[in-house]
């Protein structure tokens, strides 16, 4: 008698976890899209024609901080990884063909709280990359965000690597190196 009232409960448990798992396979694909869509969004911001359209290209250069690639009609949209003070920054960088760059944004840090954290969000300062073609350099044409060198740095060099990908600029011309 014992041993019935536990069927029950295992039957509504195994049940219940059978949905569970349905569902999350069914929306599993959803927020996939989701997540696709918004990159397409966002990456559609970086270049002037607002482009909706992108191919992921592959790269196998010789600059380790590019990650992935994605080709648009008038430019391409780059992921960089660069090494930030606290540790990796990734970068959307956006390219025109000519080599210019028109988009900066900060997808993914781990800058101190106040200080490179502002990378992310002060609009002057990445404002500050866009019309550069890889020849940005910290106390020349791009002022640092205050106390936070190293990540201005950081991002600077995450850019360069960017335009000087699409203008073909040699990883040992040190447009990409460390200027630290």
């Amino acid at each position: 008698m014992k041993g019935k009232q536990f069927i029950a409960p295992v039957v509504a448990l195994v049940v219940a976890a059978a949905v569970l798992l349905g569902v999350s396979a069914a929306l599993g694909g959803t927020a996939r899209s989701s997540e696709e869509a918004a990159r397409a969004e966002i990456m559609s911001y970086m270049l002037p024609s607002r482009p909706t359209s992108f191919t992921e290209e592959p790269y196998d250069g010789e600059d380790e901080s590019i990650r992935r690639v994605f080709k648009a009609e008038d430019g391409y949209v780059l992921e960089v990884e660069t090494a930030g003070y606290v540790g990796p920054m990734t970068l959307w960088v956006g390219v025109t063909n000519e080599g210019t760059v028109s988009g900066v944004t900060v997808r993914d840090h781990g800058e101190t709280f106040g200080l490179g954290q502002g990378a992310q969000t002060d609009a002057p300062f990445l404002l500050q990359f866009l019309g550069t073609a890889g020849e940005a350099a910290v106390g020349e044409d791009i002022d640092a965000l205050t106390g936070a060198t190293v990540t201005s740095k950081a991002v600077t060099r995450a850019v360069n690597a960017a335009a000087a990908f699409v203008t073909g600029a040699d990883v040992s011309s040190g447009a990409t190196e460390w200027e630290g």
